[in-house]
């Protein structure tokens, strides 16, 4: 077939909250009236909101009855989905590579496969950052996909289990006791410390464990930098630090690690904290593979991109989400990688590329802080709002700071299914909460 005989083919490589948004809007605006082959490619067969990992992590939530399906919603919503890991693309044939997958036996299920495109958009997010500190990657356990986030929760039952029966490491007067390690205060390793905390007393209380949730159970939050949450104000970084420490959450600030080993961490001022599980938090990078596709990037290895969110060079590949480094002309600043921004690209790209199929040039990119929201688990929850009916910026806290925080994936359900399927989702969830222990146990 000629190009002109055939569809325009947008392939989004990664289905993360930007990616799998705009494949859907796209396949039921383009794909359901044949105007365009919408094609969804990720190495794994089903999403989850990535925000939400900590809780996955510490227990809290049961990532099975969150997980979606790719090939359901591309059956829902009128796109294709191809399962593997992008491993090359080739611009001048203007086509990608994509691994071959296998099954829990190595059997083979799809072989490798090279899939043509008109406009490819890259959305394959960001893995963690171990800034080649010795130990860190081999001792310590990443949050990047719901697997790690269930390593974890498993190796923390264990641990406390073993301590329990005298297993593990004692403290003063012979106490048994658990050393949890958090490095990086961002939200992700500030979330999941408060969260941890709600898990040991939840553990206690069903009788997992008999060790004194606050006293036994030790947690550590290792930052390099001056205060927690460096990202955001100083207001936010104060409280939330405050509510840590009510929380018996031992916060160390402008500690730079340095070795990370199975039972210690060492840091550049010569602390040394005795440890049983370590989770590194402390920054992202893009994938490795990235680097070898050709693109500008920068040190982070990000791909960058220009007003319209187009790669430099390449008006037919474009890039959203934590993979995309653009920075702002107006403020000069570089648009963070955070979940609003993702979502903010995709409402961009449907448009930019509705127009690009009818030969209009496509618009600048313009990126709205909405504010930030970090979770405390049950204890509370703090952040700012921005814009819209306030304004400026508002300072919020307590429950309705945590409501605000739980509509946010509320509102990325509704972007993937519609008020009617959200509403129900909702309810259907509440509803199992209700007969289901308060963290998961197997």
């Amino acid at each position: 077939m000629t190009a002109m005989d055939r569809q325009h083919r947008i392939i989004v490589v990664g289905g993360g909250a930007g990616g799998l948004e705009l494949v859907t809007r796209l396949g039921d605006r383009l794909g359901k009236r044949s105007r365009a082959k919408v094609i969804l490619v990720d190495r794994n067969p089903t999403h989850f909101w990535k925000p939400l990992l900590h809780e996955v992590a510490a227990g809290s939530m049961d990532a099975n009855t969150h997980q979606l399906e790719y090939a359901a919603q591309a059956r829902w919503h009128h796109f294709e989905f191809q399962h593997g890991a992008l491993t090359a693309v080739d611009r001048l044939r203007k086509c990608i590579t994509v691994a071959g997958c296998f099954d829990d036996e190595g059997q083979e299920l799809q072989p490798v496969r090279e899939l043509e495109y008109d406009t490819l958009v890259l959305s394959i997010g960001c893995v963690t950052h171990f800034f080649g500190v010795p130990g860190a990657e081999q001792h310590s356990l990443a949050l990047d996909t719901v697997e790690q986030a269930e390593k974890f929760r498993r190796r923390l039952i264990s641990t406390c289990v073993r301590a329990q029966s005298g297993r593990g490491r004692t403290g003063a007067h012979g106490r048994s006791r658990v050393d949890i390690a958090i490095v990086g205060a961002g939200a992700t390793g500030v979330e999941l410390a408060a969260e941890l905390r709600n898990t040991a007393h939840v553990l206690n209380a069903y009788g997992i464990h008999k060790l004194d949730p606050r006293q036994d159970i030790h947690i550590h939050v290792i930052e390099a930098g001056p205060r927690i949450l460096p990202a955001l104000s100083e207001r936010i970084s104060h409280k939330a630090h405050k509510l840590l420490s009510n929380l018996h959450v031992n916060v160390l600030t402008s500690e730079r690690v340095t070795t990370v080993s199975p039972s210690e961490i060492l840091t550049a001022s010569g602390k040394r904290i005795e440890v049983d599980l370590t989770v590194w938090a402390a920054g992202i990078t893009a994938p490795a593979v990235v680097r070898n596709f050709g693109l500008p990037v920068n040190r982070a290895g990000q791909v960058i991109v220009g007003p319209t969110l187009q790669v430099e060079g390449d008006s037919s590949i474009f890039a959203l989400g934590d993979c995309a480094s653009y920075t702002c002309v107006e403020r000069q600043t570089v648009v963070p990688p955070r979940a609003q921004a993702a979502h903010q690209q995709a409402t961009f790209l449907f448009t930019a590329l509705n127009a690009r199929l009818k030969g209009r040039a496509p618009p600048a990119f313009r990126y709205k802080d909405r504010g930030s929201l970090v979770s405390l688990g049950d204890f509370s929850a703090v952040g700012s709002l921005k814009g819209g009916l306030v304004g400026g910026s508002m300072f919020i806290e307590g429950l309705l700071a945590r409501l605000m925080y739980t509509s946010l994936y509320r509102m990325h359900v509704m972007t993937l299914h519609g008020l009617r399927r959200m509403a129900l989702d909702t309810a259907a969830h509440w509803l199992r909460s209700r007969t289901s222990p308060r963290i998961k146990l197997h």
